[in-house]
């Protein structure tokens, strides 16, 4: 999944991080699909441009391409390694299953549910963190060592003897390197580009689908030729190339003239000092004091308790539901597939949806993905569960590519950057806790047909919740204008008096004078 990005403050601040406008509603949302669609509202959190000249140097000005357009394609391949492993984890659970399945176990799904779930959940759960040390130490610095810990936690996750490791190497460190990679990635754009800043978040963006398509076959042959350990090797190699296009994400020299700044400051090093001012509010909680985000902040995670299950499920249910059937993985690639077209076609509608009312595009994805899911286990026909999938994926798009505006709209460019870092947060409970539940009740009915009717039902739930926020952001916004209106007509009267208090001074002198 991949969201709308505001556009960063590092294109327009000043050496201190300030926050950023709205995101151009046209644009791609949070990458990769579903889940994973993230994260591209975590491009709009808090960012501080690495000044290399003096403190009180004027802040660069986005050079619209040149080394740039390099920056997008590492962006653009960070997106596609991150969220393409994560939503292609069915095919990666199918194979951990059978590496760890025991026949002694009967809650062998559960457990080893626990560990996509718990990888995609963590990286969401640090987007707050992530977005404090991007601010502190730079684009740069935050993506070269998330890829690092990331490639650690892969590779260790492939000496692993049993399913339990897999919580600690793959589910948090791996993921935890991700999520410190991913973020920046994205917050970097705003450095570079600001006139094409929606068309580069767009083309950034499709690299989380087309990684999407094309991984679940890839990651099916692996699994069937060398199995889970060496499948895992491989998969570093992308991790490797993640580390190496960090390095691209260079500082931007000020506009001061070279002579004024340090020689070479524009090709500074990854480990030069620079100045910075650390943000004045690390965690702006004021923001839930804003009822209509409260509300969202409940609705969203509410509705995503049963959003992620069929990411991890879907593919063990195709093989028990649908065995003679051939290239099974075509079901996530439906997804991929319309979950980019759901991106680019809904963002686009948003522009014509004014104000808050462009809530109730997410409610109508709730709708859908929750009766989606349901509908899953009615299927008996293989063509019919990719109809669904194709259902499902556009509306998924739809639900990530306007969060963004959504939020800006519900807090304003102030306060949008801390308010989808908060969001993303509370996004990873359900993303983390529905899965294994799901798992959890396929053991003790031996099928997924109940976890699937189950993990309906949320997304619907949530979707009503949030019908009452154009009804609240309204009723504030009427209360707002009535009070303004109020002090101005007081500020108005005041004015009056003032000026006739001035009046009759100036006629009393006048007739002291004439007397």
């Amino acid at each position: 999944m991949v969201s709308s990005q505001e556009e960063p403050a590092a294109a327009r601040g000043t050496s201190e991080a300030q926050p950023p406008g709205p995101a151009p509603l046209g644009a791609a949302p949070l990458p990769g699909l579903g889940p994973s669609d993230g994260s591209e509202a975590v491009a709009a959190e808090k960012v501080e441009v690495e000044l290399v000249g003096p403190a009180s140097a004027e802040p660069p000005e986005p050079p619209e391409g040149g080394w740039g357009w390099l920056v997008m394609l590492a962006a653009m391949w960070c997106n596609g390694s991150v969220f393409g492993i994560q939503n292609a984890c069915g095919v990666l659970f199918v194979s951990m299953l059978k590496t760890f399945g025991s026949k002694d176990d009967d809650k062998m799904v559960f457990k080893t549910a626990w560990v996509s779930s718990l990888s995609m959940g963590m990286i969401f759960f640090c987007c707050p963190i992530v977005s404090v040390f991007t601010d502190m130490f730079g684009c740069r610095k935050t993506a070269v060592v998330g890829a690092a810990i990331g490639f650690a936690g892969l590779m260790s996750s492939s000496f692993v003897s049993s399913i339990e490791p897999l919580y600690l190497t793959y589910g948090i460190i791996f993921a935890c390197g991700c999520s410190f990679a991913y973020q920046p990635s994205l917050v970097i754009l705003g450095h570079y580009f600001k006139k094409r800043l929606g068309l580069v978040n767009g083309i950034v963006t499709a690299g989380s689908s087309i990684f999407t398509i094309l991984l679940p076959f890839l990651l099916r042959v692996l699994t069937d030729s060398v199995g889970l350990f060496h499948t895992l090797r491989a998969l570093c190699i992308f991790m490797f190339v993640l580390f190496l296009a960090g390095f691209t994400y260079r500082p931007l020299a000020s506009s001061t003239k070279d002579k004024d700044g340090p020689k070479g400051g524009n090709r500074a090093s990854l480990f030069s000092r620079r100045k910075f001012s650390p943000p004045k509010k690390i965690f702006n909680f004021a923001i839930f004091k804003v009822t209509a985000y409260a509300v969202w902040a409940v609705g969203i995670p509410l509705a995503l308790f049963g959003y992620f299950v069929p990411y991890v499920h879907l593919m063990k249910h195709v093989n028990e539901r649908f065995q003679d059937e051939k290239n099974k993985e075509v079901v996530l690639t439906c997804i991929g597939i319309t979950s980019g077209v759901g991106r680019l076609f809904f963002g686009r509608i948003a522009d014509y949806v004014p104000g808050v009312k462009k809530v109730y595009l997410q409610v109508l994805s709730f709708f859908f993905i929750g009766l989606m899911s349901m509908m899953i286990p009615l299927c008996r026909i293989f063509g019919a569960l990719i109809a669904v999938c194709l259902i499902m994926g556009l509306f998924d798009g739809c639900f990530i590519s306007i969060m963004a505006p959504i939020a800006f709209e519900l807090v304003g460019a102030h306060d949008v950057s801390q308010a989808i870092g908060f969001l993303l947060g509370f996004m990873s409970i359900p993303m983390t806790v529905g899965p294994p539940i799901a798992g959890l009740l396929r053991d003790k009915l031996g099928s997924y047909d109940v976890a699937f009717y189950l993990a309906g039902i949320p997304p619907l739930i949530g979707g009503v919740v949030l019908c009452l926020i154009p009804w609240i952001h309204s009723k504030k916004q009427r209360e707002i204008s009535k009070t303004t209106g109020e002090e101005k007509m007081e500020k108005m009267l005041e004015n009056q008096n003032s000026l006739l208090s001035s009046s009759s001074g100036i006629f009393k002198k006048e007739s002291d004078s004439v007397i």
